[in-house]
């Protein structure tokens, strides 16, 4: 096959490919040039989840009408001007891809007038033939309409994911530019229903409170800090506040979104010893540092960085956050009870309780029978508990137990877990009984968790959950599961969404019993939570009636095993075998 130059639609459509690769896509694009022309009120609105409309109204600079035309050509912007340029880009935009790009592939209608003039004018694109530009009368400011996006371009059109998923890309992509400029005026209709809006007033935990709710707002830690290479500013999670994703990590540099696995684990590392396995902190952490030291130009979305120093700008960002959470978390006291440790504060540093237990875990690593693991003490899964006796409590953690065959140490939290989950899975078949609370609570969700719970309100009610829509993105909590009364309405409701978010097909197999686990994971009781002796005592009575006591529903161990014969063989009371 010869060589040939591809044609201008062609190279057109292959760079559209770059910029964009959904309707997000667009709406980030079109955001980014709004806030590069200085406005600080931003309207989006969006039909289908992008496919039908999305159009994006500004009060920015706007674009003179001799200039409206070169506007969309590729490679027109008004941000750089050399090459040099390149080494201190200050604009979110600078690549002038995104209108042609966009053009290429929607029908696309341009309006736009700068303060001066007494009128603007329009032009329109469509699958990258640009129409003659007309005379319009409208306010200062700019509005662009992408309707009909990716006609021309069957293929990508058909792997879009479906309307709740692209809805929820779209409200992320609003929600975190609302983040990161506090001081503009964003609102985003979906369907022509107004599903988020900032107020402009920058007040950062102000939009924080509308991202994330107003429980959430309060709770978060604020970081400020400065040294030689960069200054890091915004909002941390205390450790009792996490998720079980990264998606609520959040970083902007120079007011620009990124994405940067180091990142995450520099903020991670912050949290050693504070986080249970698989948690992660919610942030919304800004890097300003000089445009020379910083290299945006990586990839076309613009979403990744390259810093010039990488080590040193991970270490600042991990002692930022160190320092936020040590100046407000309090430390821990030890108390003593009847020879048992028992924790007066906070739950205990989970290093410090694992130390405590080496040693019981070293003896565990020789017992070889009742099924219990030669490698690492923890009993066969799916086998049944002897009757046990209540001994006492250890580091508030875990439950020392005697049965007829030597010592058990139980994990009252993942012990719980269990009992939960099979209570709620023997009713599920059932109607699952509910619980009407006596003050209904009022939660707050993300735009994107919002329409997860309006989409799934009858799987939820099916769990005992009685739910009501509260204006944009809040719902009224009116009846819980009953087996979780007393537990927070707000956090078993939020750790339910939790697996929606995660899950591109809510309604397979077994969805409902990942949900199940993960709301009994919220409600049960926690490591450092001390126990009453009945409490105690009833938690071990539950525990010996599942069908399944030997781990819970995420399949870690409830109980290590040390027998009679290796105690002892440990205390030299018989010889070797």
């Amino acid at each position: 096959m010869s060589i040939q130059i591809l044609s201008e639609e062609v190279a057109s459509q292959i760079a559209a490919g770059e910029v964009v690769e959904r309707p997000s896509s667009v709406v980030k694009e079109l955001i980014e040039n709004s806030l590069d022309a200085g406005a600080d009120q931003i309207t989006i609105l969006v039909r289908e989840a992008g496919k039908r409309l999305i159009e994006v109204v500004d009060n920015g600079a706007g674009i003179p009408a001799g200039e409206l035309e070169l506007a969309v050509h590729r490679h027109a912007t008004s941000k750089l001007r050399d090459a040099a340029d390149l080494f201190r880009v200050s604009t979110l935009g600078f690549r002038g891809e995104a209108l042609a790009s966009i053009g290429s592939v929607s029908h696309l209608a341009l309006m736009s007038r700068v303060q001066i003039e007494d009128l603007g004018a329009s032009i329109k694109v469509e699958g990258g033939e640009i129409g003659p530009s007309t005379q319009l009368g409208i306010p200062p400011g700019t509005t662009v309409r992408v309707e009909h996006l990716f006609f021309n371009v069957p293929a990508r059109l058909k792997f879009l994911k479906t309307d709740r998923t692209e809805k929820r890309h779209i409200n992320d992509i609003v929600s975190r530019y609302g983040l990161a400029n506090p001081g503009v005026r964003l609102k985003l209709y979906q369907d022509d229903e107004l599903v988020f809006q900032t107020s402009g007033s920058g007040d950062l935990r102000e939009v924080i409170t509308a991202v994330y709710g107003v429980g959430t707002a309060r709770q978060m830690i604020e970081v400020l800090y400065e040294d030689d290479v960069l200054a890091v500013n915004g909002f941390i999670s205390p450790p009792g506040l996490t998720r079980s994703n990264r998606q609520g990590v959040l970083y902007f540099v120079n007011q620009r979104p990124v994405q940067d696995p180091a990142l995450v684990k520099a903020l991670t590392q912050a949290y050693h010893t504070l986080l249970m396995k698989g948690r992660y902190p919610i942030s919304v952490l800004f890097l300003e540092l000089p445009p020379d030291k910083v290299d945006v130009n990586v990839h076309p979305t613009k979403a990744e960085v390259r810093f010039e120093d990488k080590g040193e700008v991970f270490r600042s960002v991990g002692r930022a956050a160190r320092r936020a959470l040590l100046a407000n978390t309090p430390v821990p006291e030890v108390g003593n009870l009847g020879g048992v440790r028992l924790w007066s504060g906070p739950a205990p540093d989970h290093r410090d309780v694992q130390r405590r237990i080496d040693p019981v875990w070293e003896l565990a690593k020789d017992e070889d029978s009742f099924g219990t693991s030669l490698e690492s003490g923890q009993i066969t899964a799916g086998m049944g508990t002897p009757i046990l006796r209540l001994i006492g409590q250890v580091a508030a953690t875990y439950l020392i137990a005697e049965g007829p065959d030597g010592l058990y140490l139980i994990d009252q939290h993942a012990a719980h877990e269990r009992i939960l989950f099979e209570k709620f899975i023997s009713t599920k078949d059932e109607s699952v009984p509910s619980q009407i609370l006596l003050d209904s609570v009022v939660v707050e969700f993300s735009p994107g968790s919002a329409d997860l719970v309006n989409e799934h309100l009858e799987l939820l009610g099916e769990l005992g959950f009685d739910l009501e829509g509260f204006g944009p993105g809040a719902f009224v909590i009116r009846a819980v599961p009953a087996l979780l009364q007393g537990t927070s309405p707000e956090g078993i409701l939020r750790a339910a969404v939790e697996d929606l978010e995660e899950d591109e097909t809510p309604l397979e197999k077994n969805i409902e019993q990942k949900i199940i686990a993960r709301i009994c994971k919220r409600a049960s009781v926690k490591a450092g939570q001390i126990l009453s002796p009945e409490e105690s005592k009833q938690l071990l009575l539950d525990l010996e009636a599942c069908l399944s006591p030997r781990t819970c529903p995420h399949g870690r161990p409830t109980m290590i095993h040390l027998s009679v014969d290796l105690l002892e063989r440990k205390f030299g009371r018989t010889g070797p075998r």
